[in-house]
């Protein structure tokens, strides 16, 4: 882990950055973060329906933030730095266009997350139209790869509910704790999830008061927590994920289950695991409190912060460890990783423009 010290001379200029998609969701809170960072200057922003719109009236929470106005994509003016938050697939089909832009691309999408290319046609349905810049990626996870994205040139997003599990469970597969089958997680999520675009789903008379189960198997993420995992434990785990959507709109709760090899290992062996795994991390959060209501990690009191907060239960009755793992989706799912991974790339305070430590009560 470095020092989080900056290097002068590489902040003596504020970058250039420029915002693909900037009308989303993520794309909203990439702007809220990149408006209040100080080493970067936000030059362009773009949007295919609200071209020639002041950002503020997509996003009301930048007014007198912001001047900046939606212009298309075709009007795209070279910069330091490209961000991309653009709906799964659309990235790649325009990568020779993006990377022509700039010398440092950071997509949050789906698109460059997966190294092998077979696991598209799988996970996403469409074969990859790019797959040859995929092994030039690194996966923007600075909890597993730090050292890797010091200096990088180009940053996959993670997805939100990978995210909060990869982290979540890291640490029992490098320490190799646990078994890896069967991994079974259940994924809560928020509204905001969902994404900005209106469906069925997210009417509000379909959507308020909900608990509903809408991927009992095969949601995507799948792929990238196998992948991640097997990165750090060495062997390929199998995930069995479930996702389901919740009535809040941030945040993202994670269940995992998995089963320990040793039946003798003690709640304080998980522990010693868990703090030299993350005792140094800027924005990971250790939670096992023995009284209160804030006894596990809760997506509620992380809306707006970049923290992924784990806590555990060891089974007294059996070798099953159940962690739990919440972050907000918006932000360490999405735009508050994105920029800690670029702070990271760029020499920059890794915290920087991501101290907001959340509300409470909200």
């Amino acid at each position: 882990m470095d020092d989080h010290t900056c290097n002068s001379a590489a902040v003596k200029q504020r970058a250039r950055v420029a915002v693909v998609g900037a009308s989303g969701y993520a794309g909203g809170e990439l702007l809220r973060l990149l408006l209040q960072h100080p080493y970067v200057e936000v030059a362009q922003v773009t949007s295919q329906r609200f071209v020639g719109r002041y950002v503020h009236t997509v996003h009301p929470n930048l007014r007198k933030r912001t001047l900046l106005q939606f212009v298309r994509l075709e009007d795209l003016e070279p910069c330091d730095i490209l961000f991309t938050s653009l709906p799964h697939g659309e990235s790649s089909k325009i990568a020779e266009k993006l990377f022509a832009l700039a010398p440092r691309v950071v997509d949050l999408s789906a698109d460059y997350r997966l190294r092998d290319p077979e696991m598209y046609p799988v996970w996403y349905g469409w074969s990859h139209p790019d797959s040859k810049r995929l092994s030039s990626f690194v996966y923007g996870l600075p909890e597993l790869h730090r050292l890797e994205l010091r200096g990088a040139t180009k940053i996959s997003g993670s997805g939100c509910l990978a995210t909060a599990a990869i982290i979540a469970l890291a640490p029992l597969f490098a320490a190799g704790l646990v078994k890896t089958e069967p991994v079974i997680i259940e994924g809560k999520f928020g509204s905001s999830a969902g994404g900005a675009e209106p469906s069925p789903a997210s009417h509000h008379p379909e959507r308020t008061s909900v608990i509903r189960t809408y991927e009992p198997v095969g949601h995507r993420h799948t792929a990238e927590i196998e992948q991640e995992l097997a990165l750090v434990g060495g062997v390929r785990p199998k995930v069995h994920l479930t996702a389901t959507s919740v009535d809040s709109v941030r945040g993202v709760q994670t269940c995992c289950h998995v089963f320990l090899k040793d039946p003798a290992v003690t709640e304080q062996d998980i522990w010693k695991v868990y703090r030299e795994a993350y005792s140094s991390e800027p924005f990971v959060r250790l939670v096992k409190e023995r009284h209160g209501i804030h006894r596990v990690p809760d997506p509620k009191v992380l809306t707006g912060s970049n923290y992924c907060d784990v806590g555990f239960a060891r089974d007294p009755h059996s070798e099953r460890l159940v962690v739990i793992s919440a972050i907000d989706n918006l932000m360490k799912g999405a735009a508050g990783n994105a920029v800690q991974a670029t702070n990271i790339a760029m020499g920059w305070p890794e915290t920087v423009a991501l101290d907001f430590a959340g509300l409470h009560p909200c």
